[in-house]
């Protein structure tokens, strides 16, 4: 049995473990597909504490090798669910592997938003694109859409206008939402055009199911338009996995941790931690402080059983 399962191995969750492991206590971290969550999608990370720039993949790369190096175990699976019996935690996975401990951090985080179009799923990966550090070298000198107007999208169509012929941003608002520092920089790039007011109504492809580019409808007066390209970049917000820990930890009405600053839930034992959590502001160093927060709650919860 360990002391503290982890769910989730984004920041919040590696930081939960590294504060376990240096409390004495035992912690496994369990993620679903690869550690580091939502910033390994960030290209360029210049707002973490002791870091003038990284990428995220490289910032994850430095928390996994400190919690490893401390004593964590890891576990690549899916959570299904979670069971409390008797001051005891079941954490069950999709393999139908079960882990005991005395205490659950709960460090889901969140998921990519869709479009919600027809085809726009068989199209993820075919075309269809989140992560501009991770697919932006296929699209090296050819040309892009990017969809949204917020801090992700634009540091996205930054990375891509250093590799791509033509970036076209698009948003359904009629402003980009992203840091003005952000607007400053892509203004200044020749290769990068903003169309705002119009959202994205379908998804163009080719005779051979191959993306060629979206039709956009005009807010205001409702005209369309279509926009070719090769590929196309998504970045319209994120939603919560919280559903099968429900019953444990009320949820608000968007599907968040109805969580404050202590990260506890109305279940002794349960605790939750960074960006799956109702808080106003989701960063890295915010999901690090909420990992740290719950992992020292949880210590206290199990030094008093």
């Amino acid at each position: 049995m360990y002391d503290i399962i982890v769910v989730g191995g984004g920041p919040a969750g590696m930081t939960a473990a590294l504060y376990a492991l240096r409390n004495g206590k035992s912690a496994l971290v369990i993620e679903k597909e690869g550690f580091g969550g939502q910033i390994t999608h960030s290209p360029k990370v210049e707002n973490y504490p002791g870091f003038v720039s990284l990428s995220g993949n490289e910032l994850a790369e430095h928390m996994m090798t400190q919690i490893l190096e401390q004593g964590a175990d890891i576990e690549i699976s899916k959570v299904t669910g979670i069971e409390s019996k008797d001051g005891c935690w079941t954490v069950q996975t999709e393999d139908e592997t079960s882990f005991e401990g005395k205490a659950v951090i709960i460090a889901t985080g969140v998921k990519h938003r869709l479009l919600g179009l027809p085809g726009e799923t068989e199209l993820i990966g075919e075309g269809i694109s989140f992560c501009a550090v991770c697919d932006g070298d296929f699209y090296t000198g050819r040309e892009v859409i990017m969809v949204g107007g917020g801090n992700s999208a634009l540091q996205e169509a930054i990375l891509l206008s250093d590799k791509c012929t033509k970036v076209t941003i698009v948003q359904d608002l009629p402003f980009l939402t992203g840091e003005k520092t952000l607007q400053d920089i892509l203004v200044k790039r020749e290769n990068v055009s903003v169309i705002t007011g119009q959202r994205v109504v379908e998804l163009l492809t080719a005779d051979d199911g191959s993306f060629k580019g979206i039709r956009i409808r005009g807010a205001k007066d409702g005209t369309e338009q279509e926009l070719f390209a090769d590929g196309m970049f998504v970045a319209i917000g994120l939603i919560p996995e919280n559903k099968p820990f429900e019953a444990f930890a009320d949820l608000n009405n968007w599907g968040y941790f109805d969580s404050g600053e202590a990260c506890t839930t109305k279940t002794p034992g349960l605790y939750v931690a960074g960006d799956c959590r109702s808080k106003q502001i989701r960063q890295v160093s915010t999901a690090c402080a909420d990992g740290a927060v719950a992992a020292l709650a949880a210590c206290r919860y199990i030094d008093g059983m």
